[in-house]
This record gives C-alpha cells, structure tokens and sequence, in this order.
C-alpha cells in the first residue's frame, strides 16, 4: 500500500478544504501546488465518493461532504485509489503459484498481508480533524 501520487493530491485536496469553506479548483491547486489536469481527476473520485461536493454555478466550487472528525486518510486512500496493495500478490486475480495452494503455503505472503492490515490500520488510526486541526 505505497502512497501514489495520486493519493498524496488527494490528501492534500482534502487539506485544502479542511476550512470548511467552499473553494473553486483553482484556488485548491494553487493553495497546494498541484497541476490542475491532475487535480480534476482526483477531485472526481473524491466527489464519487462522497468524501467532497461539487458545487455548481458561478459562484460553485469544493467543499468537503463529511465533518473532518469521520474522515481517515485510509477514506481518502480508498476513495482516490480502491486497489491500493503493497504487493501484486495480494490483488485478488493476480498469478501467484502459491496463493491458492494448499501444498505450498507462502510465508512471505502471509506476512506482506500481516504488513498490508498494519499499515492499513495506521491510515485509520486518526481522523482528518486530530491530524489536521490539532496538529496529529
């Protein structure tokens, strides 16, 4: 489960509109230094995902769609990126001879799983608001 780049954006848009105010695309790319292109594919996600809301019209823009207190960097992880796996054996149709072998059980398997859960854990340990607003 490495953070991609798109994911560190997607924290980071989401950092962006932690103020609870509405902002356009604009203002969140220059506020983060993200390249716009990019940031609009991510904000896409994020809004699917209920995690942000579009907000049409002229004076429309970004807000976030869940209070900061509920919101885990695993949420926005999974929302900007659902198959998120430290290693290609853990995805569910990858081709790995010893995974779905009784005969030949993989250590190393078992404890890239054991990795994946903790570092899994560790991205839902916090709310948003207590690494954002109370400084972690």
């Amino acid at each position: 489960m490495l953070l991609t780049k798109e994911c560190d954006y997607g924290i980071r848009i989401v950092r962006a509109l932690s103020c609870g105010t509405k902002k356009t695309i604009e203002m969140i790319t220059e506020e983060e230094q993200l390249p716009q292109k990019f940031a609009y594919k991510i904000m896409k996600k994020l809004v699917k995902n209920e995690i942000v809301r579009s907000v049409r019209g002229r004076t429309g823009g970004y807000q976030l769609n869940k209070p900061l207190n509920t919101l885990t960097l695993f949420d926005i992880v999974i929302a900007v990126d659902k198959d998120r796996y430290i290693n290609d054996c853990l995805r569910p149709n990858s081709k790995c001879p010893f995974k779905d072998n009784p005969d030949k059980k993989c250590a190393v398997h078992q404890e890239i799983v054991h990795i994946q859960d903790i570092v899994a854990s560790a991205l839902s340990a916090k709310t948003m608001d207590k690494i954002l607003l109370n400084g972690g």
